[in-house]
C-alpha cells in the first residue's frame, strides 16, 4: 500500500487537540459512528478530542465525488454501506478530510461548525455485524494454554498447517464502555464429582485484534490469497471475555459456547489500512522445520508486508486500587507480530469453503501474547491457570476477574519519521451475575 501526503509527519491539524494526540493525530482519521448527546447516530471521524461530523460536512458541500458517495452509503445508523464500497472511496474520503483539517485549510471555519466534543457523545458500535468469527492466530497463546493441559503436547497437530477458529455471537458485540455481565453457567472443577449451575468464578479476558470486512464475496466464491487484503476494511482492538470454568466443562466436543457468547468488547473507531500503510512490516519468519503454509495461504506480497508493527498494552483497575488512588495495574506489554497468521491468511481461510463474508462482520485474531512472560495476553496465562495470583498495589490478588475490576486494552503504533497512531480504549467493567431461578 502506497504512502501519501496523509502520511508526512510534518503535517498538523488545526484541530488542536489533535496534534501531538497519543491516538487520533490527523494521520489517523478512523471512522466509527457516534450520537452528539445521546442523539441520533452520524458517521463521524476522530480527531484529537474532537469527531467530524461526516454528515454535517456532507451537507455543508465540504466533500464531494466519491468521498460524498461514501458518507451518502451511511445509512441506519452504521457504516456497513460505506465498508461495502471499498478502498477506492476509503481514500478519497480519507484525502478530502484530511485536507479539511489540515492546518492552514481555508475550510477551518465551516469544518469547526461540523466538529463535536467527544466527550460530549455516545461512539457506538461502528456496523451492523453480521457475523462475528474468533480465531486462534495466537501462537504462544496457544502453547501457554495447551501446556496447562497437555504438557507434553502443548499444540495439537492441525495448528501449524490450518488457521483455526470458530463461529462466535454476533449479537453480544459491544462497543468500549459497555458493562460485562458475568455470565451464569455450568462449572465443574476436577474436584467436584458433579457439575453446578452459577455464576463463573474464572472470569477472564482476551486481548486480540479485530478485523471488520469492507467488500463482501458471493456465496461458494472463494476470496484468493492475493486479494484478501483488500477485503479488509479497517481494524480494531477486541476482548473476548471468557469464563475458563464454564468453557472447561462445555467445550468438548464441540468448543466454546456459553462460555464466550456474553459479551465482546471491541474499541469502537475503525482504523483503516490506509491509516496503517506505514506500519505494516514483514511477518515472522516461521520457526526452521514449521509446514510451509498451503499454496492457497500463502502470497509473498503478503509475508513481506502484511503484518502490522503494533504495540499492545493491558491493564487493570480494581475497586481497591479506585479507592486508595492508585493507578492502574499493567497487565502486559506485547505485540502483534505475535500472530502466527496474517490477517489476509484469516480472511483466505475463511472463505475458502465458499463462506460468503459480508461487509461489517467482524474477525477476531485470537489471543496474542509474547515469549516474554510480560507479554501474555490473558489472566488464565499470566496465573499458570490461577494457581500464581497477581497481587496487586492495593494489597488485593487477582486469580481471574472479579466483580467491579475494570479492564482497559490500548494500542499504538510506533516507526521512526512517521507520527504513531492508536486505536482508542476498548475497556469494560465486570458487573454481577444476573439471578437465575
Amino acid at each position: 500500500m502506497s504512502l501519501d501526503h496523509t502520511h508526512l509527519a510534518a503535517r498538523r491539524s488545526h484541530v488542536a487537540s489533535a496534534n501531538g494526540h497519543r491516538d487520533f493525530p490527523i494521520q489517523n482519521l478512523p471512522l466509527g459512528i457516534f450520537a452528539p448527546g445521546g442523539g441520533t447516530p452520524l458517521p463521524g471521524v476522530a480527531i484529537g478530542e474532537m469527531i467530524l461530523d461526516l454528515d454535517a460536512a456532507l451537507a455543508a458541500r465540504l466533500v464531494c465525488s466519491e468521498a460524498a458517495e461514501a458518507v451518502e452509503a451511511v445509512s441506519g445508523g452504521t457504516l456497513n454501506g460505506l465498508l461495502a464500497l471499498g478502498a477506492r472511496h476509503r481514500r478519497a474520503l480519507r484525502s478530502q478530510v484530511f485536507a479539511l483539517l489540515e492546518e492552514g485549510s481555508e475550510f477551518a471555519g465551516a469544518v469547526g461548525r461540523c466538529l463535536h466534543r467527544a466527550s460530549d457523545c455516545a461512539v457506538l458500535l461502528p456496523a451492523r455485524i453480521g457475523d462475528y468469527t474468533d480465531f486462534y492466530a495466537g501462537i504462544q497463546h496457544a502453547t501457554n494454554v495447551g501446556a496447562l493441559f497437555r504438557p507434553d503436547n502443548p499444540l495439537l497437530p492441525n495448528y501449524k498447517h490450518v488457521p483455526i477458529g470458530y463461529h462466535g455471537r454476533a449479537s453480544s458485540v459491544v462497543p468500549s464502555g459497555h458493562d460485562v455481565r458475568r455470565p451464569n453457567g455450568q462449572r465443574k472443577p476436577a474436584a467436584d464429582p458433579a457439575p453446578s449451575f452459577g455464576p463463573s468464578r474464572n472470569l477472564d479476558y482476551e486481548l486480540e485484534l479485530g478485523i471488520w470486512i469492507g467488500p463482501g464475496n458471493a456465496l461458494g466464491e472463494p476470496v484468493p490469497i492475493r486479494e484478501a487484503a483488500d477485503r479488509i476494511a479497517g481494524f480494531c482492538l477486541l476482548n473476548d471475555w471468557s469464563a475458563r470454568d464454564i468453557q472447561g466443562w462445555e467445550y468438548q466436543p464441540l468448543g466454546p459456547f456459553l462460555a464466550k457468547n456474553f459479551c465482546t468488547t471491541v474499541s469502537p473507531w475503525i482504523v483503516t489500512p490506509e491509516a496503517m500503510a506505514p506500519f505494516r512490516t514483514a511477518q515472522r519468519p516461521r520457526p526452521e522445520g514449521d509446514p510451509r503454509p498451503m499454496d492457497y495461504l500463502w502470497d509473498e506480497g503478503d509475508q513481506a508486508h502484511g503484518a502490522l508493527d503494533l504495540e499492545l498494552e493491558v491493564f487493570l483497575v480494581t475497586p481497591g486500587l479506585r479507592e486508595k488512588g492508585l493507578p492502574a495495574h499493567r497487565l502486559s506489554l506485547g505485540h502483534a507480530s505475535a500472530l502466527y497468521w496474517t490477517p489476509a491468511q484469516l480472511v483466505a481461510h475463511h472463505a475458502c469453503g465458499g463462506c460468503n463474508l459480508q461487509p461489517g462482520d467482524l474477525l477476531g485474531t485470537g489471543t496474542i501474547s509474547t515469549e516474554s512472560e510480560g507479554g501474555w495476553g490473558s489472566l488464565l496465562e499470566i496465573t499458570r491457570g490461577g494457581k500464581q495470583p497477581v497481587t496487586l498495589a492495593s494489597g488485593e490478588t487477582r486469580r481471574f476477574l472479579e466483580d467491579g475490576d475494570e479492564v482497559l486494552m490500548t494500542a499504538r503504533t510506533r516507526r521512526d519519521g512517521f507520527v504513531g497512531i492508536g486505536f482508542g480504549e476498548c475497556r469494560g467493567v465486570v458487573s454481577p451475575a444476573p439471578s437465575v431461578r
